[in-house]
């Protein structure tokens, strides 16, 4: 499967399938396009035909791009079969029973009332709660029998705010510092804040524990404060923004996201993005809002338009602040297309409620902290193991090739089937698609790959 697009002055084909990107001129991409179902003679006189005007496209070099295409199909990196839906059942498998990641939520209660807040500020449509360090150590023990082999595990302190809860955080992160020896397993710990509560502690905590820290900025102050507002309607940017500035100074400018959401009151995010650029952040994330159709926040069919047009602009802003000396980093926009994720990780997602779990203040553990509060996928409990497997079931049978809209999709090796919350969300079923999410994903990954091809030019 290939896929041929025009973007920043590059014409770009893509091989889905090899991973094959290729950067042609006109009558080559015209030739490629048509390949599989014009005959090479009939082809090759209609582009004879097409650029009659142009001195530098004759028949012989029409035939010998033909040629050159041939010999790209042969070698695999133009038109290669799909050859990974075979695997993908067994691959996904694999992963059954074996955790590499937890998502703890700390803190089942926040200091900001967002009205976007898919968490129901914090709350999970529950009721407000706080993790004890039993209930943590005893999930840092699941996590450590449950690893297999695995050296290497990740801990997420989310929540709601898991600040609220930050001496359990402590508590918990020295436990497992301690564990680490006796086990040989290595804990990589990430916060994820929104902000409020962080003071001198807590920065030279996150400092040293933490190998990430995602912080919560919709960039400019008014679109900030318009959602992100405490329990008194007031905004929280003039609070926030100098703590976040200081503990990304701390921590030398790196191994950090400021990670933003844009809904209908601001689909020209790239302002925000620039807001962010402007207050000295570089590890920059915007993500679109998901809701229901009818909240106020969704974003418009306009929208879409809008945001897929800002996606573009972003690109380019990229490549001029590369050029400057003045490069950011933009998480959609991470890729590599030599040593990019592997075959079990193109097919298989993300992992959740096989490789990743959450876990509530209270032990009970879900596929990932976006179906926390969701009773279906409740899967069992720290004390009691996994007592729902038909639950967990649905998310090891979930893979890309699982999904009959994604068969025919030049995409889907790189979204691996997007994302089981909002599949669910938007369709009823894990094994759904979120349209508007496969939209915008496509433009991103059109953004990232000429991106790509724009820096290799340079180099």
């Amino acid at each position: 499967m290939i896929h041929c697009y025009k973007l920043g002055g590059y014409n770009i084909v893509l091989d889905s399938c090899s991973g094959s990107v290729h950067v042609v001129d006109e009558p080559a991409y015209d030739m490629i396009e048509q390949f599989e179902s014009v005959e090479k003679e009939e082809l090759i006189q209609s582009l004879c035909i097409k650029y009659a005007h142009r001195d530098d496209v004759t028949y012989e070099e029409l035939v010998e791009c033909y040629e050159q295409i041939i010999q790209l199909k042969n070698s695999g990196k133009l038109f290669s079969p799909d050859t990974f839906e075979s695997m993908a059942g067994e691959l996904k498998q694999r992963s059954v029973g074996v955790v590499k990641a937890l998502c703890l939520h700390i803190a089942h209660t926040c200091n900001l009332n967002c009205s976007y807040c898919f968490a129901s500020q914090g709350k999970y449509h529950g009721e407000r709660a706080l993790m004890s360090f039993e209930v943590g150590k005893k999930a840092l023990e699941f996590l450590i029998e449950n690893s297999g082999t695995r050296h290497n595990l990740e801990v997420d302190f989310f929540g709601g705010e898991p600040l609220m809860n930050f001496d359990v955080v402590k508590q918990l992160v020295a436990y497992a510092r301690t564990r680490e020896r006796e086990c040989n397993k290595n804990f990589r710990f990430t916060l994820t804040t929104n902000g409020m509560l962080i003071d001198d502690d807590v920065i030279d905590f996150a400092n040293k524990e933490c190998v990430n820290v995602v912080l919560s900025l919709d960039g400019r102050k008014e679109i900030h404060d318009r959602f992100r507002v405490d329990y008194s309607g007031n905004g929280s940017w003039e609070k926030i923004v100098p703590k976040f500035q200081k503990l990304v100074s701390e921590r030398s400018n790196k191994n950090y996201y400021m990670r933003g959401t844009f809904t209908h009151a601001n689909p020209d995010f790239l302002n925000d993005i620039k807001a962010m650029l402007n207050l000295g952040f570089t590890e920059l994330s915007m993500e679109p809002v998901v809701c229901s159709d009818d909240d106020p926040s969704a974003l418009t069919p306009d929208d879409i338009k809008t945001v897929k047009k800002q996606y573009e602009q972003l690109a380019q802003l990229m490549l001029e602040k590369e050029k400057e000396g003045k490069p950011f980093t933009f998480y959609h926009y991470m890729l590599d297309l030599k040593d990019g994720p592997c075959v079990y990780k193109r097919i298989s997602g993300c992992g959740s409620g096989t490789e990743y779990m959450a876990v509530t203040p209270t032990g009970e553990l879900y596929p990932c902290h976006q179906f926390v509060g969701k009773e279906q996928f409740r899967l069992g409990t720290l004390a009691e193991g996994i007592t729902n497997p038909s639950a967990q079931k649905q998310f090891a049978d979930c893979n890309v090739y699982a999904k009959p809209e994604c068969r025919d999709c030049w995409a889907k090796l790189y979204c691996s089937g997007g994302c089981a919350a909002n599949s669910f969300n938007a369709t009823g079923s894990v094994n759904g698609i979120y349209e508007t999410g496969c939209e915008l994903f496509r433009k991103r990954m059109e953004c990232a790959i000429m991106l790509e091809v724009a820096k290799a030019e340079v180099i």
